[in-house]
Parts: structure tokens; sequence; C-alpha cells
């Protein structure tokens, strides 16, 4: 198929080249301006390559890898010189397969691909790692866009038992529930293909509680608190409506005895978002509700405090436990 006749996501909103471009030029464009020495060969001669960097047309950025201007290297860019340096089996996998797909709140550094087992590699760019899969299935592939991708699901999986510890890791599976760049049990049908993917249970019951409505962090952190300490377990993201009739979200309620609690992360530093929480606390209090709120931070660094006060707040509402 012809250059001309293919597009992707990061083609649009970029300048179409004209009708009688050539094949290097198309090529240029899909690749994002990033292209390798052996395709520049099929192109170009050796001295008509020098010459483009010699006069700043081009710019190397590494080995055998150009990009076709000489000024800041875009993430995109990144992408792509990572997975032609590699090789033609390599795509982006992990967080950097996720980032490509749209998830947010993480850095785009190191970029991650992903290569089957057996096959050799070319020198890598300065932060770009590589990690060996013997798992890598039609069903795992982003079948659309360039550079080639694990999909949604497999990426978030890897991003998870690549991620430094344990924390990143949750934050990374929340994450990806919360923007709803997955859903249901999208992962657990990856790790079931995963022989020996790391941290199984802890991607698996990350998964559980973000899709049952725990997608923040500091909630999966107070939802296993909770559990280690053998209170009753608490519905959330449960839809109520306030006085005005706008339908709001309880982080955590403990229905029968009317317990709310949320937890409070840095969004709260925005005086709006203040007191939107704050008239949604009201509405409940005036309903009869009990709420309690808690920081995010308090929740990792004072539990026994945070327990208290919630044994307090149930034993008050009639808890037997």
């Amino acid at each position: 198929m012809s250059l001309r006749r293919t597009s992707s996501p990061a083609d649009w909103g970029r300048r179409l080249p004209s009708d009688d471009a050539d094949e290097l030029t198309w090529l240029l464009f899909h690749q994002e301006d990033v292209v390798s020495l052996d395709q520049a060969r099929h192109h170009l001669s050796t001295k008509a390559i020098r010459h483009r960097v010699a006069t700043g047309t081009w710019r190397q950025i590494h080995r055998a890898v150009f990009v076709a201007h000489n000024g800041p290297v875009t993430a995109g860019q990144l992408r792509w010189a990572a997975v032609l340096a590699a090789g033609p089996q390599a795509i982006l996998g992990g967080l950097t397969a996720a980032q490509a797909g749209g998830l947010r709140g993480f850095p785009g550094r190191p970029i991650h691909i992903l290569l089957p087992a057996s096959c050799r590699r070319g020198s890598l760019p300065a932060g770009v790692l590589a990690h060996r899969t013997v798992t890598l299935r039609d069903q795992d592939v982003l079948a659309v866009g360039q550079p080639r991708r694990t999909k949604a699901a497999r990426s978030i999986v890897d991003a998870a038992q690549w991620s430094g510890d344990d924390q990143q890791a949750r934050s990374i599976v929340a994450a990806a529930f919360q923007q709803r760049i997955v859903a249901g049990d999208d992962l657990n049908r990856v790790v079931e293909r995963l022989p020996r993917v790391r941290r199984r249970q802890l991607v698996l019951a990350a998964a559980a509680d973000a899709a049952g409505g725990a997608h923040s962090v500091a909630e999966l952190d107070f939802l296993g608190l909770i559990r280690r300490a053998g209170l009753p377990e608490p519905a959330r993201q449960k839809i109520r409506y306030d006085s005005t009739g706008r339908r709001r979200y309880l982080d955590a309620y403990f229905e029968h005895w009317r317990v709310h609690v949320e937890i409070d992360g840095g969004q709260h530093v925005d005086p709006q978002a203040w007191w939107a929480d704050m008239r949604r606390q009201n509405d409940l209090w005036i309903e009869g509700d009990r709420v309690l709120r808690f920081p995010a931070w308090a929740i990792r660094t004072h539990p026994d405090e945070v327990l208290t006060q919630l044994r307090a707040a149930l034993g008050a509402a009639g808890w037997q436990g």
C-alpha cells in the first residue's frame, strides 16, 4: 500500500505533502519527521544524507536515526526514534504505549519498548528501555496507529509490572480506570494470558477495586486499610443527589450505618472545588449522615488515627463489630 493512502492520528493537524511529493517526504510525514538510516538509504545516497546533517536540514539523534529538522525533539519523535533504533519487531509498550493512547499524569521518560524474546535488536538511544516477552499475541497489539504499540489493557498491565514500586503500579492501574483508558475486566483477561506477570495479585486487586468505583490511589489505600482492620466493606463511588438535584459521587459509603468517608486529594487546594465539596458534605449532614474527611496522606501516614475515628463513627451509628 502506498504511503500516500494511509494516515494515523499522529498525522492529523499536520500539513499534507503535495500530491507530487516523493516517497521520502511521505515517509517523513507518517513518521513525524523521523527516519532510520536504513530507510534513508533507500531514498538517498550516503553523501546526500551526510550533506543534510552537515547543513542542519537533518539532525542525527542516534547512531542510526535522524530527525528532519534541527529544533527540539518532541515526545512523539522520541517514541519513533526508539522503535526505529530497536528494529522492525519493536513496538511501544508499558507506560509509553499507554501515554501514546492518552494516559496522563506520569513522566514521559524512560521510553519503554517491547520485543519478542528471541528478537535481536539494535543499539538504543539514551533513555530507552527494552523489555522482552514470550507472549505477544495479535490481540495485544493495536492494529492501527503508528508507531505500533500494545493495546491499552496490555500496556497498563506491563506498566504496572515494570513499575519501580507497588505504589506506582497501583497508581497506574487506578489512573487507567479513572481516565477511562480501560474498563471492566480488561486487565484480568490480559493477566490470564501472561504466565509470569509480576505483581499479578496486586494488578488484579487494584483492577477489581478500580472497576468497582475506587478510582484514586488514596481510595485503594483506604480499602486496603479497612480490610486489614476487619471493618465492613463500603460502597464506592455511590451516586447521591444534592439539594439542587445534581448527581454526586461518594468516595466510600457505609450505607447500613449512613457513614460517609470523603478522601481529599491535592485537587482540594482549588477554592471552587473545596467549596463544592463543602456543599456536598453539608447536604449529607442535613440528611442525617455522618461524614468523615481524611486527607490522602493521613491514610498512608496515620492509619491508626483514621481507623480510630472510623470505628467511633460506625459504633455511634450502631455497628456492633
